[in-house]
């Protein structure tokens, strides 16, 4: 694991860095870059820019600013964050969990109790992080919320994502983030308890996983809705294989958030045989939480 440190970053010469960084974490197209004066004018407005630094060298950072939400009883101050990018050479590292967690620090010194941020659901890693490290929520899911993408990472697909709630001063979250933080599910574990995944996936002739033709029906209160463990592997061998995942997703999730469940929890298995990853939803007071 690199070592590293984490500041706030202020100075146009430390907001330099983070437009640099961003060309390396999505390469390909300089105008999905968020320049370095509009960095600037985020945290002279109560905007957050947190880096990391190993050696004195940029290696992540997270953008978030102050935003607001719809609610019943009219508008509702939130933190929004935006952009979250680790250099490629410094992933798995333990980078983006500490960036969060000091978000989550500064935003509670601000008075705010909710961050709200989108993913894409089909990366296994990010949904781990968010989920089931983070304590992160879902239940809002958004059809190419950045219309056509230009970059390397998401060009010819839809941009769907999940916007995730992240209610920052629960125990759920709590429990995560403490120094004595809860453990993430392991599949073996929720297998013994007689759970599986609610619909089978099958191998293309290329042994890559195929998603299923329909959505079966939503029977139990509580599932596991496997997706690919590498997906932008998968985008790279088979593009169609890729298109048909990101619909077949998009009908399970729209069809799963109007049937009044949630996203909870994300069960990354990293056999490196044959590695899984297994949203968990629930319905109700359904919980896994007598499995952890």
């Amino acid at each position: 694991m690199t070592d590293f440190t984490i500041r706030l970053l202020d100075t146009p010469e430390e907001l330099r860095l983070v437009e640099e960084i961003q060309r390396q974490v999505w390469p390909g197209s300089e105008t999905d870059v968020v320049p370095m004066h509009m960095l600037i004018t985020a945290v002279h407005n109560g905007g957050l820019v947190l880096g990391a630094f190993a050696e004195e060298k940029l290696i992540g950072f997270v953008f978030g600013f102050p935003g607001l939400e719809s609610t019943p009883d009219g508008p509702r101050a939130k933190h929004c964050s935006h952009m979250m990018g680790i250099h490629p050479d410094h992933r798995d590292g333990g980078t983006g969990f500490a960036l969060k967690r000091a978000q989550w620090q500064m935003v509670r010194h601000q008075g705010l109790d909710h961050i709200t941020w989108t993913y894409d659901p089909l990366l296994s890693r990010n949904a781990y992080l968010n989920i089931a490290k983070l304590g992160a929520v879902c239940s809002t899911y958004r059809r190419s919320e950045y219309g056509d993408m230009r970059d390397g990472l998401n060009t010819g697909l839809p941009s769907d994502r999940f916007q995730v709630d992240w209610w920052i001063n629960t125990r759920r979250v709590e429990s995560r983030l403490g120094k004595r933080s809860r453990p993430t599910l392991k599949l073996p574990h929720v297998m013994k308890s007689g759970l599986r995944p609610f619909y089978p996936l099958h191998t293309s002739t290329e042994g890559l996983p195929r998603p299923p033709e329909h959505i079966p029906p939503f029977e139990d209160r509580l599932l596991l809705a496997e997706i690919p463990a590498d997906f932008l592997d998968l985008k790279s061998k088979d593009f169609a294989l890729a298109r048909d995942w990101r619909f077949f997703t998009r009908e399970l999730f729209e069809t799963a958030f109007s049937h009044q469940y949630i996203v909870t929890d994300f069960i990354f298995d990293q056999n490196e045989g044959n590695p899984r990853g297994l949203y968990v939803l629930t319905h109700g007071d359904s919980t896994l939480d007598e499995f952890e």
